[in-house]
């Protein structure tokens, strides 16, 4: 049995979003730091949200623009391709508070590895904010951070 703790499989270096950021932003965060997911945090560093790749993909599935591009003729009908570049730049400029996962997982400092890899396999999660009794996020733990755990002993 791992006697770990999650403070000490956490990753204490969090990037973090803010409710009012564009997901324009956070998707270029994601991208260029190669991650799925965020913690959201207040201006007191309390978390109160998840955005992640999922929530910003389902979004982008909603869109409303034609399922294909007109072609006749080697002709794109520009007003179908007109909606859909005002669909994605709409999507674009949506904020973290539009479209973050609000009910959320989280779990403490002192919480027992066994028990955060529980919660993460049982609610099928690939990240869990660490947070103290404040709700203050102290860190993020990642299913990499398990595997690690487990396996470098």
């Amino acid at each position: 049995m791992n006697e770990k703790k999650a403070k000490d499989i956490m990753t204490t270096d969090v990037i973090v979003a803010k409710k009012g950021d564009t997901i324009s932003k956070v998707a270029n965060i994601l991208i260029s730091g190669k991650i799925g997911g965020l913690p959201v945090v207040d201006d007191d560093n309390r978390v109160v949200g998840i955005i992640s790749e999922t929530d910003i993909i389902k979004k982008e599935k909603k869109v409303h623009s034609t399922p294909f591009i007109n072609v006749l003729e080697g002709i794109i009908f520009l007003d179908d391709f007109n909606k859909m570049e005002q669909d994605l730049k709409r999507i674009a400029a949506y904020k973290v508070e539009d479209l973050m996962s609000k009910n959320i997982v989280k779990v403490y400092e002192d919480d027992a590895f066994d028990i955060v890899a529980n919660i993460m396999i049982s609610k099928s999660i690939n990240r869990v904010p660490v947070v103290d009794e404040d709700n203050k996020l102290k860190g993020i733990i990642c299913r990499y951070d398990i595997i690690k755990a487990m396996y470098n002993e």
